[in-house]
Order: C-alpha cells, then sequence, then structure tokens
C-alpha cells in the first residue's frame, strides 16, 4: 500500500462559497463560512492509500484482485482485458472531521461537510493524477463499491482487504455496515481504459447531486448481456 498524505487543498472563502451553491448569499452567511474555513483551512489534510494490484481467474461474474476474490459482472466486463489497477481510499483526513459542531446546528454541519467534501475531491484528483504520472496511463476510469447494484457496497470489505491497514495508514475505518469514518471518504478501483467509464452511465436515478454523467441505457443494456 502506498500513502499520499501531502496534499493541496485550495478553500479559499470564494471557492467555498460556489461550492455551496447557495440560492442566497448575505453577509451573515459569508461569515459563518469564513469562520469555518479559517478553522479548516491550517488543520485540512487529505490523504489517500493505493496498491497495484494484477488480476487473475477471470469467470463470468467475478474475478480476483490482488488476491481477493470480487463477485461483480459491471467490474468483470470492465477490467476484460485489463491486467493492472489501482484500488484506493481517499479521505478529507480525521483532522478536518474532528472539528467540533452543535449537533443541532444544521446549517454549520451543511458547510462543514461541504468543505470537507471538498478536501476528498482535491485528494481524488490529486491521486488521479499521480497514477497517470508514475505508471505511465493515458486515461483512467473508477469504479466504487456500492455505487451500482451489480457492485454491492458490502465488497467495501475485499477492497479494504486487498489495501491492508487503512486505518492505520489514512484514518479511514471500516464499520460494520461497510460505512467509512470519516464519512467524506470514498473508495473504489482506478482503472486505464481508452473509453472513459462513469459508474453514472448504468445508473437511472433521475434526481443525484453527484451524477457525472449522464444514464446510457444502451450501454446498461451492453454490460447485463456482456
Amino acid at each position: 500500500m502506498e500513502v499520499l498524505d501531502n496534499i493541496p487543498v485550495d478553500l479559499e472563502l470564494a471557492r467555498v462559497l460556489r461550492r455551496l451553491r447557495l440560492r442566497e448569499l448575505n453577509e451573515r452567511i459569508e461569515e459563518t463560512v469564513r469562520e469555518l474555513t479559517e478553522l479548516a483551512r491550517p488543520v485540512a489534510k487529505p490523504k489517500a492509500a493505493y496498491a497495484v494490484c494484477y488480476l487473475e481467474n477471470r469467470d463470468a461474474d467475478s474475478l480476483d484482485i490482488g488476491g481477493v476474490r470480487f463477485t461483480s459482472r459491471v467490474l468483470r466486463v470492465n477490467l476484460d482485458r485489463i491486467e493492472r489497477v489501482f484500488p484506493y481510499v481517499v479521505t478529507c483526513g480525521r483532522e478536518l472531521d474532528e472539528i467540533a459542531v452543535p449537533a443541532e446546528d444544521f446549517t454549520r454541519r451543511y458547510y462543514l461537510d461541504a468543505i470537507k467534501e471538498m478536501a476528498m475531491r482535491s485528494a481524488l484528483s490529486y491521486l488521479e493524477g499521480h497514477l497517470k504520472a508514475k505508471y505511465a496511463v493515458g486515461q483512467l476510469s473508477r469504479i466504487s463499491p456500492g455505487s451500482l447494484e451489480s457492485w454491492p457496497i458490502t465488497q467495501q470489505r475485499e477492497l479494504f482487504s486487498v489495501l491492508g491497514d487503512v486505518k492505520a495508514a489514512i484514518g479511514v475505518e471500516l464499520t460494520e455496515s461497510y460505512l467509512m469514518i470519516p464519512l467524506k471518504s470514498v473508495s473504489g478501483i482506478f482503472f486505464p481504459t481508452e473509453v472513459r467509464f462513469e459508474g453514472c452511465q448504468l445508473c437511472p436515478r433521475e434526481v443525484c447531486r453527484e451524477r457525472r454523467a449522464p444514464y446510457d441505457p444502451k450501454l446498461a443494456q451492453k454490460y447485463r448481456e456482456a
């Protein structure tokens, strides 16, 4: 497992306000966001952990990655002609997660969650750039357990086992319900591809603020028939 923990993150006030996408902005809101960014900026330390793994023992709906068995048709189809992949976990970091906000202050909690997500997304982007540069890959796609019905979130356990002691390395703990702590963490597998793939292309859910690509029913049918 490799660890990246010196990851830059831009938490300037103007950028945070844009990320919040607020319909209305006033002095009170701006001051609250400023206070939170000033708390977050000096302690923000997003992190990433990843491994370089090779694929073996493919069959119709499963394959081995780094010696661990994964069962998912969409995962197997995506990795059908690929030999090397990069399982990863990325987090906003426990430093941000430990900033105290009263549980009943939903507005501050919402603003702080946005700041944490910005830090996490910065780490994810940094990791992708690092992998492209270090391992000489042109384009990477990624897929995460739980993002699609055909790769259930229960396989978080297998993903973490490929990486090793993720909690000791970057402070991310996997709960019994397969969620990660800090909550603003994301896991998955980066893989090289000529045509960029997004799990969103196979998901018909209409309302999703995290959607990165439109639903493609023809592509979804192709994966079912592959």
